[in-house]
């Protein structure tokens, strides 16, 4: 996630793709597919040589066949290891690792009961996952990488970045030795800081050296990233990236996060202005712990005040940003698939010369692609840090058998499986992704995200995708119904039938179609599937029904499901299907109108 970018922009140019783009091919040349199958093999070959005697290698009953069939065998050199593993380790989930994960959360965690469980030596973090559709977080043991995840050569130099990073994190696991002495303390934390901290090196042991430190490049001080209330932490980011005129870049988990701080600025742009004006940190709740690392860092500054009351708050028009800081060139973060939600809104509030730049499709488990191309936020190519094999999801005939990269076909759907530096494991990835071609300098996978896998929407006629929603969401989205920022999405069974339940977080008001938009989401409903006309005709299938939540009000579930699930800002996504009771609950108190 490096932020110290490569080639220098001036303010008013916007870097042409024309002569960067990568353009995907539909086949694999010959020469390529061979390139390609030396590299995975290399790959694969690497993964097995180092964890082959880890704990879990040895004795996962996953892993038998496989030991037995390379016992006595070169690892390094005999070509059959590989054909071995692709033939006789079997797809695996997360409760084959359950056991060795649990062996770190035991009261007395020793150093010779853990050292080697899923790779060699001891894990530098344990990552959280967001529990997103669970109620409770997995965990995945992360080991030190030679190479950590970095990003390829970027096209815009960013020298002062607003980093809206957590580096929060739960109570270290304590690895003991023999003696009772403390060999290790391991972080729990998500994956985003766990990744950061890894590049940069930055342990938790250091963390109290920082904290009132501002890092090269960055515009707050390290205590910020230790902000545990949400909308504090948003504030506290925003009071420093305003206060400093040179911010040329932002950096988020996700840019529903940028655009819930620019909520938040302008509900307390008054608060803000004025404590830039006198040098004193706001009253914000949940900051005593870190206040007086921030109040170091912070001066009074009248001039800039001025500035900021004579351009007003955000919101108000478009290109806000550019003129609160005329030299910002980058947003960086996640917003591909159901994320894109906000880009529009993200674009009004930038302006047209900020560049949005999706850097990575990350999740918990691996990272599984980069982006082709800097300025394209859907399309992606394999990474090579990890081996990605994959699972057709649209040959009945095929459903079961690993496929290579080298047998995939552009147009269909796969099930991605990850082989990791932190476990030799044949994982099954959550989502569904469609290659889209093949990158045309190396031959590895292109492909759009599509769906999560089991994130769906299921009624007694049918099961409705994540990509069917999206395209009901996309159908009803427009200036004569509404702009639609953000969405989830119930059974309603209020009345009989049943139906899709929306609720929906807008922008601006509704327009005047918005009488007809209950009948646009069936239309485009029924466009995914003649079981749902069907349903319908057969009175087993209502309308979709349509609540508006006031705003603000999915920044404010990502707060509150953080502080319930105990996570640090930055990892909480809303779901495109909410299953939870309670959540379902809290979000229909915050409804303001339904159509």
């Amino acid at each position: 996630m490096a932020l110290y970018l490569t080639r220098p922009v001036t303010r008013s140019f916007v870097p042409s793709m024309s002569t960067n783009t990568v353009h995907p091919i539909t086949a694999l040349t010959l020469e390529l597919e061979t390139i390609l199958k030396k590299d995975t093999d290399r790959r694969l070959r690497n993964l097995i040589t180092a964890n082959i005697k880890s704990r879990y290698a040895r004795s996962s009953s996953k892993l038998s066949d496989f030991r037995l069939a390379i016992e006595g065998k070169n690892v390094q050199t005999d070509g059959s290891v590989l054909s071995d593993f692709r033939r006789l380790v079997p797809t695996t989930d997360y409760e084959s690792y359950r056991p060795f994960f649990d062996k770190f959360n035991s009261r007395s965690c020793k150093l010779s009961d853990v050292e080697d469980m899923l790779a060699p030596g001891l894990p530098v973090y344990i990552s959280l996952s967001s529990a997103t559709t669970n109620k409770k977080s997995k965990q995945f043991v992360k080991y030190p990488r030679s190479e950590p995840y970095a990003h390829g050569p970027p096209l815009v130099r960013v020298k002062t970045t607003a980093f809206l990073y957590t580096f929060a994190y739960r109570d270290p696991v304590e690895v003991l030795a023999d003696s009772g002495e403390i060999v290790r303390r391991i972080p729990l934390c998500n994956q985003s800081s766990g990744v950061v901290r890894s590049q940069y090196n930055w342990s938790i042991e250091t963390d109290s050296a920082r904290m009132a430190s501002i890092l090269p490049g960055h515009v707050a001080p390290w205590a910020t990233g230790f902000v545990l209330h949400h909308r504090s932490f948003l504030l506290i980011h925003a009071l420093f990236a305003l206060a400093n005129t040179s911010l040329d870049g932002f950096a988020v988990t996700f840019v529903s996060y940028f655009i819930d701080m620019v909520h938040c600025i302008a509900d307390e742009w008054d608060v803000l202005v004025s404590g830039i004006q006198n040098g004193i940190i706001p009253d914000f709740e949940h900051i005593d712990h870190v206040r007086r690392y921030l109040q170091i860092n912070m001066r009074a500054d009248p001039r800039r005040a001025d500035e900021l009351q004579n351009i007003g708050p955000p919101l108000s028009y478009p290109g806000w940003a550019q003129r609160v800081w005329p030299s910002l060139k980058l947003l960086k973060g996640i917003c591909s698939g159901t994320f894109a939600g906000v880009l529009p809104q993200a674009r009004s509030v930038l302006g047209s010369n900020v560049i949005i730049h999706n850097t990575w499709y990350l999740c918990t488990e691996c990272l599984i692609g980069r982006s082709l191309n800097f300025e394209d936020t859907e399309t992606f190519v394999v990474a090579t840090n990890d081996l990605i094999e994959y699972l057709d999801m649209t040959d009945e005939q095929a459903h079961g058998k690993v496929l290579q990269a080298w047998d995939l076909q552009p147009g269909k759907f796969y099930q991605p499986m990850s082989t990791t530096h932190d476990g030799l494991w044949r994982y099954l990835i959550d989502d569904v992704i469609q290659v889209t071609g093949f990158d045309p300098r190396n031959g590895l996978p292109v492909f759009r995200y599509s769906r999560r896998k089991n994130l769906d929407l299921r009624l007694p006629h049918a099961i409705i995708t994540e990509a069917d929603l999206a395209s009901v969401i996309r159908a009803i989205s427009g200036e004569d119904i509404m702009e639609v920022e953000e969405f989830t999405t119930v059974a309603d069974e209020r009345k009989f039938p049943q139906t899709v339940g929306l609720f929906v977080g807008i922008t601006g008001d509704i327009g005047s179609n918005a009488k007809y938009a209950r009948q646009k989401a069936f239309a485009a409903l029924a466009a995914t599937s003649e079981e749902h006309q069907i349903a319908f005709d057969m009175d087993e299938l209502g309308l979709p029904t349509i609540r508006i939540v006031k705003p603000g009000t999915f920044a404010d579930y990502r707060r509150w499901r953080g502080e319930n699930m105990g996570f640090g800002v930055g990892q909480i996504k809303v779901p495109i299907v909410l299953s939870d009771p309670k959540a379902q609950e809290w979000i229909a108190e915050r409804v303001m109108m339904e159509l």
